[in-house]
């Protein structure tokens, strides 16, 4: 893996980060993790690396994890964003978060959402989720380059 490929993580929980590295490393997975608090900072960091047409574009994560409960910004409307912009709306976006509920799942789907998964409880399940997303997004899912 080159230094080119990273996640980025949207995740306004300092306990869910420290975990979600833990997690990572633990399992020996080389992707360098970008953590975001909030919706805003996700927003600035691709308009930062990916303006426009420009030389100094840098690359975009392979996927985003994006919780939605967050502040200033929360995950449904960074979402819409994120889908509607045509310089990112090919990032899958795995919305990871503690919310269960039946018509947020669907409200996410409709939204664009790729994937939504609720956060495991107990780091054992957190190991085995991330080593899934990983799998799936690593080597089964075919992305556009």
């Amino acid at each position: 893996m080159t230094d080119k490929i990273y996640i980025l993580v949207a995740e306004d929980d300092a306990d869910d980060r420290y975990l979600l590295e833990t997690a990572f490393a633990e399992k020996g997975f080389k992707e360098k993790l970008t953590f975001v608090e909030n919706g805003v900072e996700l927003m600035d960091h691709l308009k930062r690396i990916h303006p426009g047409a420009s030389s100094t574009e840098g690359p975009l994560p392979c996927f985003i994890m994006l919780d939605l409960n967050m502040p200033k910004k929360d995950g449904r409307e960074v979402l819409k964003e994120i889908k509607e912009d045509p310089r990112y709306k090919k990032i899958p976006v795995i919305i990871f978060t503690t919310t269960k509920n039946e018509q947020e799942i669907s409200r996410c789907y409709e939204l664009g959402a790729n994937t939504y998964v609720v956060k495991p409880v107990g780091f054992e399940s957190l190991l085995q989720t991330i080593e899934d997303i990983r799998t799936y997004w690593f080597k089964t899912a075919r992305r556009p380059q």
